[in-house]
């Protein structure tokens, strides 16, 4: 998976692409890549697949493309909510929580059986970016926490993000989440509830 600078591209250019990639996110996050042809994008944007083909040489290449505008939007909204104007920990809590459910709700199993099977080193990618952003934008969130004394001082801020990644690695998986029955918004749902239900402070529980 190639990295995800900004390509050099006519203003026209690049509204026919977000139009496609806004399409085919749309399909593919909820029946899969493998389900959705080129044929069956072309036909609903109402364009040839030759001009389909124009923007993305291949569906590999459209795959990658929705990854990455998924990526991006995905930390900007964590960017915003533990970096932009200061709240009280409770509610950035809540509001990095209800993000990060709200996105992974867009992501049915279907498509993460897909990435694994289909394109692995994309898998990979998807991985280490949220390794990355569980570590930036909730280990920020674990110390301000316990600045607020509602996070317990006597577990280390590391731990716990270590913890919750490890819950995430062996919960949010397609085939995990196939035998327990979940989807992962509700997957990661029980993973931060428990977690974060088992570090707070008596002060914590009173206000959670």
């Amino acid at each position: 998976m190639k990295d995800d600078r900004v390509q050099q591209v006519s203003p026209v250019e690049n509204s026919g692409r977000q139009r496609i990639v806004a399409a085919a996110r749309s399909h593919f996050f909820a029946y899969g890549f493998r389900a959705v042809t080129m044929d069956d994008l072309a036909r609903e944007l109402g364009m040839s697949k030759k001009t389909l083909y124009a923007h993305f040489p291949s569906k590999a290449a459209l795959v990658e493309a929705v990854l990455l505008d998924k990526i991006r939007s995905v930390e900007a909204d964590l960017k915003r909510i533990t970096f932009g104007p200061s709240s009280d920990f409770l509610t950035t809590l809540h509001q990095l929580l209800a993000h990060m459910q709200r996105h992974l709700e867009e992501i049915q199993p279907p498509f993460l059986r897909d990435l694994r099977r289909e394109a692995p080193e994309m898998f990979t990618v998807v991985e280490t970016r949220r390794r990355d952003m569980i570590h930036q934008y909730f280990g920020k969130v674990v110390g301000d926490g316990k600045a607020a004394e509602i996070i317990r001082e006597d577990v280390p801020t590391e731990l716990i993000v270590e913890i919750l990644l490890g819950a995430t690695q062996a919960i949010m998986n397609p085939e995990k989440l196939t035998e327990l029955g979940l989807t992962p918004r509700e997957g990661f749902s029980a993973i931060t509830t428990v977690i974060f239900r088992g570090v707070v402070t008596e002060i914590g529980r009173a206000t959670l």
